[in-house]
């Protein structure tokens, strides 16, 4: 009896052992690299029209926990958003985020210097539901960006 009352009083501290920390469920930098990476060669490979609705496909091969591409043109206009269609053929110039940070203008003129580049601003995760601090992965491919980025805990 004394052994399934240990057993039992151990059961809660295995359960949460045994349980995913959130912060397993991020994604990392080396992943985001190689969603757009990956985003790339389809873009190359498949052309624009058949790579930006596989982005654009929730739970699609472009998404995975907290990480989705992003394509803009050098305008600011988003082409491809992997978690919010809305977006998707407006100009986001005039996006900031809660601090005031217009961030797409800022890739953009990041844009101008560096074919690959990390940006940090705030954006909403679409997993907590939170704003939080995010680190963006670009990448210019001619005359867009492809971008994916990860969320870091606040």
């Amino acid at each position: 009896m004394k052994r399934l009352c240990r057993i039992l009083l151990c059961f809660p501290v295995l359960l949460l052992l045994a349980t995913p920390s959130p912060a397993q469920d991020r994604g990392t930098e080396e992943e985001a690299v190689a969603m757009v990476q990956k985003a790339v060669a389809a873009i190359e490979t498949d052309g624009r029209q058949k790579a930006f609705a596989a982005i654009n496909t929730p739970g699609g091969p472009f998404h995975d926990r907290d990480l989705y591409v992003v394509v803009y043109d050098l305008q600011g206009k988003c082409l491809a958003h992997g978690v919010n269609a809305y977006q998707i053929g407006k100009s986001m110039l005039e996006f900031r985020d809660p601090d005031g940070k217009f961030f797409v203008k800022e890739r953009l003129a990041l844009a101008q210097t560096r074919n690959s580049f990390w940006q940090d601003y705030k954006f909403l995760n679409p997993m907590t539901k939170r704003i939080e601090p995010k680190s963006m992965y670009m990448e210019r491919v001619d005359d867009i960006l492809v971008g994916c980025g990860v969320y870091k805990p606040s």
